[in-house]
């Protein structure tokens, strides 16, 4: 009889620690999960922050280099015409044989 009563007080010494111990383990596991799951909020906020930027600039860039404002610029700020057809002068190299 004995023996039963020191294996069930170890059996019960050994659930009283390691019930607190799961408990705490437990907490140290939902703390490290909050903390990843607002860094994935704040990386899922930063790239919709990037894509608005992207589309931003993809839009000014098609803008800036629409045809139209190129030969507004070159005409009225750099003083440049088109070219006539007379003025254009062609060369034409040949390869050496």
């Amino acid at each position: 009889m004995k023996m039963k009563k020191v294996g069930f007080r170890i059996f019960v010494i050994v659930c009283a620690v390691l019930v607190p111990a799961l408990f705490v383990l437990n907490a140290i596991q939902a703390d490290r999960y909050m903390k990843v799951q607002n860094e994935i909020k704040a990386l899922e906020q930063k790239q919709a922050a990037l894509v608005e930027e992207n589309k931003r600039l993809i839009t000014d860039i098609s803008l800036l280099s629409s045809g139209e404002r190129i030969q507004k610029i070159a005409e009225n700020e750099l003083g440049m015409h088109k070219a006539e057809s007379e003025d254009i002068v062609r060369v034409e190299m040949r390869r050496k044989q």
